[in-house]
């Protein structure tokens, strides 16, 4: 039918119609906002109140030594099909990214991941990934070659491991999140961010230090 032969619409109806685009408009945008803040969380959350981490202005997150929550059991499947559990790496500084292949931050991050573990895992530091939301472990699998990651990672897809760390501490609340474990198996740094190298090694330096 053409436009001339179309009922002219009332008011009433005009109203409506603009209310359920706004509407629709509305719900779109705010999914949009979800998904974005969920890969590239500015790292600012947390702190503050009874907590015993400080916010640091970079966006790191630390807790003195004392102070620290111990991690949750880490343990499972990895990427490449072996078993892993973060606590056999208890006498070392271990490093645990949250990554996944579809994050464009964690591709951002994954080069200076391996150059500093590289540089420091003959000095007592360990890294750890936990692959989340990967459906297909190919993806992760394929993520890790081309990103040329050695270190190993659990493969959560589900997030299970994530819910294992208490809220009110250094818990990872975004896609990418980093934590410094110390050698007592306690949290003692956290990072929401994709990290640059340079910010990588000011999280692991202070407590790789620790005596």
């Amino acid at each position: 039918m053409s436009a001339a032969c179309r009922a002219p619409q009332s008011p009433r109806n005009r109203a409506r119609i603009r209310s359920r685009r706004a509407a629709v408009t509305a719900a779109g945008a705010a999914v949009a906002a979800l998904l974005v803040s969920a890969c590239t969380s500015s790292g600012t959350s947390g702190g503050g109140g009874d907590t015993n981490f400080v916010m640091g202005e970079d966006g790191i997150a630390t807790a003195e030594k004392g102070e620290r929550a111990e991690a949750p059991d880490l343990s499972g499947k990895t990427v490449d099909g072996g078993q892993l559990a973060v606590s056999s790496f208890k006498g070392k500084v271990v490093v645990l990214n949250v990554w996944g292949s579809w994050c464009a931050p964690c591709r951002a991050e994954a080069p200076n991941f391996e150059k500093v573990y590289t540089d420091l895992k003959g000095k007592g530091v360990q890294f750890v990934g936990i692959n989340t939301r990967d459906n297909e472990r190919d993806n992760a699998l394929r993520f890790e070659e081309q990103q040329g990651v050695t270190y190993p990672s659990l493969y959560d897809p589900t997030g299970k491991l994530m819910l294992r760390f208490e809220k009110g501490t250094l818990n990872p609340q975004a896609i990418p999140s980093t934590l410094v474990i110390d050698r007592e198996g306690k949290i003692a740094a956290r990072s929401l961010a994709a990290l640059s190298e340079e910010k990588l090694r000011s999280m692991i330096d202070p407590v790789l230090a620790e005596k």
